[in-house]
């Protein structure tokens, strides 16, 4: 597997990943079509965030897109198709998040998370700090908001 920074023509096989992983939580299909918008990723999207992908032997696997908000980075996407969840490509996803926030001098992480993938963050070391409350179909769904730390490398 390798990780390499998408660009404006992965826009579709992003998206296609995007679906995939929510569909994969059983959610009603029209609750999937509701947050399509939220899901689909626009070449312009790729252009103005960092977004980057993983790679199975050159076939888009997975991906996470980080943007600044109010003097932290935003993990606005981070998505692995079903079938390679479990195998590691979530974490690897996000130890390079992590690294690229350091890059860019971030010190923070923001994470609005699916309930069904906070213990996965919580396993990555992120701390849950709230959570905000959204409605679909007149259903109450509370989406855990985190913050991933991140701590100096160490100097040599």
């Amino acid at each position: 597997m390798e990780i390499i920074q998408a660009n404006s023509s992965h826009a579709s096989a992003l998206t296609k990943i995007a679906l995939a992983a929510k569909r994969h939580w059983g959610y009603p299909e029209a609750w999937i079509e509701s947050w399509q918008p939220l899901l689909t990723v626009i070449p312009e999207f790729i252009e103005s965030n960092e977004t980057w992908m993983a790679l199975d032997s050159g076939k888009p696997v997975g991906f996470y897109a980080l943007a600044p908000k109010r003097g932290k980075l935003e993990l606005i996407h981070m998505w692995v198709l079903p079938e390679f969840m479990g195998q590691g490509v979530g974490r690897a996803l996000f130890s390079h998040a992590v690294g690229r926030a350091r890059e860019l001098n971030f010190s923070e992480i923001e994470i609005e998370s699916d309930p069904n993938a906070e213990s996965f963050y919580l396993r990555m070391g992120a701390q849950r700090v709230g959570s905000r409350v959204s409605e679909i179909e007149q259903v109450k769904r509370e989406l855990p908001v985190l913050i991933f730390r991140i701590e100096a490398p160490a100097q040599p």
